[in-house]
């Protein structure tokens, strides 16, 4: 039997934080091993509980969220933070993925989206809110550009470059199996080799990464050129 993803909620509204564990808990099979509204017993409960991922609102009554995962780090816990927030400033945002979170989700997702995010994060993913993802690559403009992007695409295969292109879109594996009627597996291991040739760690950054060579100068001209190249992430 799989081991339940053992889960921490860090909310001041104590109506979020029964809310989102009865989601986690009865919609996503996880196990929420402790919550709290008070940015002092973050800490304690942490090294009692040793959850394997942290949910933290960005805006809490008597401090900010990053100010709390500040104090997580100073204490010597690595756990993985996902940012759960009404904020969808790219300043906000900026400031989360600097200071090393795993994610950055909107209050107003779709509760399945939230769920699937939150699973994803806990097996080493980078997430985001679909609607936060241009504002992500704004923020990742210090990333590999122009002619250095197009040499990394030009290492990919043909294959490759329709699977990442349905990656992109923020299709699954099964979908993109049936798509390009190839099996679950191959998909699989098309997606691991698109992520060492590129240079990626998530299915976030495929996205992003796509979407910053189609709008550069390579990419648009490959596209003129008729050549099929990936789609602006989902948003």
């Amino acid at each position: 039997m799989t081991e339940k993803i053992r889960v921490m909620l860090v909310d001041d509204h104590s109506l979020c934080r029964s809310g989102l564990k009865e989601l986690l808990e009865h919609r996503g099979g996880m196990t929420v091993v402790t919550a709290t509204g008070d940015p002092q017993q973050v800490v304690p409960l942490i090294r009692e509980h040793d959850p394997q991922l942290l949910v933290l609102d960005l805006r809490l009554a008597q401090t900010d969220g990053l100010s709390v995962l500040r104090m997580i780090r100073a204490d010597g816990h690595d756990v993985p933070v996902v940012i759960l927030t009404m904020s969808d400033s790219e300043d906000d945002m900026s400031a989360a993925l600097r200071a090393g979170v795993k994610g950055y989700l909107l209050k107003d997702m779709d509760p399945e989206e939230v769920i699937d995010a939150i699973g994803r994060a806990a097996r080493g993913e980078m997430v985001v809110a679909s609607a936060m993802m241009l504002k992500f690559a704004q923020i990742l403009q210090t990333g590999p550009k122009g002619s250095a992007m197009g040499d990394l695409v030009a290492t990919l295969t043909e294959r490759e470059r329709q699977v990442l292109d349905h990656v992109a879109s923020g299709q699954s594996n099964k979908v993109i199996a049936r798509e390009l009627d190839i099996s679950h597996n191959t998909v699989k291991l098309h997606v691991r080799h698109i992520m060492d040739k590129l240079n990626l760690r998530s299915r976030v950054e495929a996205a992003v990464f796509s979407f910053e060579y189609r709008s550069s100068a390579d990419g648009i001209k490959a596209i003129g050129d008729g050549t099929p190249r990936p789609k602006a992430p989902p948003h």
